[in-house]
């Protein structure tokens, strides 16, 4: 499980194409929420930690968002993401381990979690949140989507349930929603929860 926390262990399964839970696109939920979003949100600081892939950064670009910070520590799903949009700033592109970011150095207005959550180290979930909500402004929100199952595995993606993220989550944030997700991808229908919380 220990392997999780290490770089290589994700840049080998990106090498290999091997993230099961991978879509493919941008999850339907968080599509959904970025599409109500105000003209005014456009020029928000927002990150997508974990982002591999980063169906959701693509979109937000798309959509001219231009504060927006992708970051992974491998460097695959990066490079794959410059290609695709080689005019995204690259300054914004960010390959390093997502609890060495300096609150001191970044602070974000809302950071926005697809499937990262899920793929860190269980062990390390309240430093999580600790960081979280250390890298959030004042009443910065974490906006995302967050497995309500359990897998029985030794590698991710790992579960949990709405009463461990209530417990671990309402130290550090007001939750506004954590509740079933109602339009979800097909193959997740039923098993993720909405979460939209506020730093304290």
């Amino acid at each position: 499980m220990d392997n999780v926390n290490q770089a290589g262990f994700w840049q080998q399964r990106y090498e290999k194409d091997s993230i099961g839970w991978d879509m493919g696109q941008v999850s339907p939920p968080l599509k959904a929420y970025i599409d109500q979003l105000p003209e005014a949100a456009k020029d928000q600081a927002i990150l997508v930690p974990g982002a591999g892939n980063a169906y959701e950064v693509g979109y937000l670009h798309e959509k001219g968002f231009t504060n927006v910070t992708l970051v992974d520590f491998a460097p695959a799903p990066i490079e794959g993401f410059a290609e695709r949009y080689p005019d995204f700033p690259a300054e914004h592109l960010i390959c390093a381990d997502f609890f060495d970011l300096s609150p001191e150095e970044y602070q974000f207005d809302w950071i926005l979690e697809q499937t990262f959550f899920c793929a860190i180290n269980p062990a390390r979930r309240d430093e999580y949140v600790e960081k979280m909500a250390a890298l959030l402004k004042p009443q910065g929100k974490l906006i995302g989507l967050l497995f309500d199952k359990e897998f029985g595995r030794e590698e991710p993606p790992f579960g949990g349930s709405k009463e461990e993220y209530q417990q671990r989550f309402e130290g550090c944030f007001d939750i506004d929603i954590m509740e079933m997700s109602h339009n979800s991808y097909s193959a997740r229908q039923g098993s993720e929860l909405f979460v939209k919380m506020r730093a304290k």
